[in-house]
Parts: structure tokens; C-alpha cells; sequence
């Protein structure tokens, strides 16, 4: 699985503290090897169309959506009870 970071991502990856980076990168080599893997606990995102969420830890939300097969793109990362704000 390839994964393509928009600079909203990038962005708000800068303001994550170090140690949810650390989990973060953990939990991102998963969903390249296995986008299904349980321990990742990927929803569909209600309201938002072909729409995806994983957790990084119980409170840090990634947000992403497919753009084919192999290719999933992550647009946001941020604490879940911000996360879902601006949908």
C-alpha cells in the first residue's frame, strides 16, 4: 500500500506531540502492510463520502480515503475531539 500525504496532513502532523509521532509511525507501517489489520480500528466516516478513519492511539485520529487499490491518501491527523470538526 502507498501512501500519499497532503500538506493539510503534513501540516498538522508538525503539531502532534512526539511520542503519538512515535505510535504513529508504528500504526502507519501496519496499514502498509495490511490496511484490514484490527489493531487499527478503521471506521467509515459518516457524512463524508469514501471517507476512512484509523486511531493512532485512543485519542489521535488519522483520516484518509482510497485512491485506487494501492493507494491511500491521509488528509488529516489530530486529537478525535477535534478531528471530525470541519466535516
Amino acid at each position: 500500500m502507498e501512501i500519499i500525504k497532503t500538506e493539510d496532513f503534513i501540516k498538522s502532523f508538525r503539531a502532534v506531540p512526539k511520542p503519538i509521532r512515535h505510535i504513529y509511525d508504528i500504526q502507519e507501517k501496519r496499514f502498509m502492510e495490511n490496511w484490514r489489520d484490527p489493531r487499527l480500528h478503521i471506521k467509515k466516516i459518516k457524512g463524508l463520502e469514501h471517507a476512512f478513519s484509523f486511531r493512532v492511539t485512543r485519542s489521535w485520529r488519522v483520516l484518509f480515503y482510497f485512491q485506487d487499490a494501492d493507494e491511500a491518501i491521509f488528509f488529516e491527523i489530530d486529537h478525535r475531539r477535534d478531528v471530525y470538526r470541519d466535516l
